[in-house]
């Protein structure tokens, strides 16, 4: 009978361990800037290869899932509907996707959003 609680135990704690080691969700903490206004490219770069490079090249125009973004700030057009690039049309299209992509308004808060348009427009 104590073997089964010492292996249950066990087994608890080793569960425990590996939520604790999972990344938390963006919202959990959100990082506040001094900037606020303008986004950081360094910090964007962090936010988009843990979330947006799955499905895109930074350096590199060609597709993945989605489209590769290399020099999307000099075309001054999205790749997919050429539609007009502007801060405020790509974070609308992040905030809340549309048949091709997936939201990210739940994913990511204003800042992480803001980091990431400052980041693309490197590329």
């Amino acid at each position: 009978m104590k073997r089964n609680y010492v292996v249950l135990g066990i087994a608890l704690l080793g569960m425990s361990v590996a939520v604790l080691a999972q990344d938390p969700p963006a919202k959990t903490a959100p990082k506040k800037t001094a900037a606020g206004k303008s986004g950081s490219p360094t910090k964007g770069k962090e936010v988009f290869d843990q979330k947006c490079g799955i499905c895109h090249f930074a350096d590199s125009d060609a597709k993945k899932i989605g489209p590769g973004l290399k020099g999307i700030s000099k075309r001054g057009t999205f790749t997919v509907n050429n539609n007009k690039f502007t801060d405020e049309s790509l974070k609308t299209w992040i905030e809340n996707g549309d048949t091709l992509m997936p939201p990210f308004k739940e994913v990511l808060d204003d800042q992480q959003i803001k980091d990431v348009i400052a980041y693309v427009r490197t590329l």
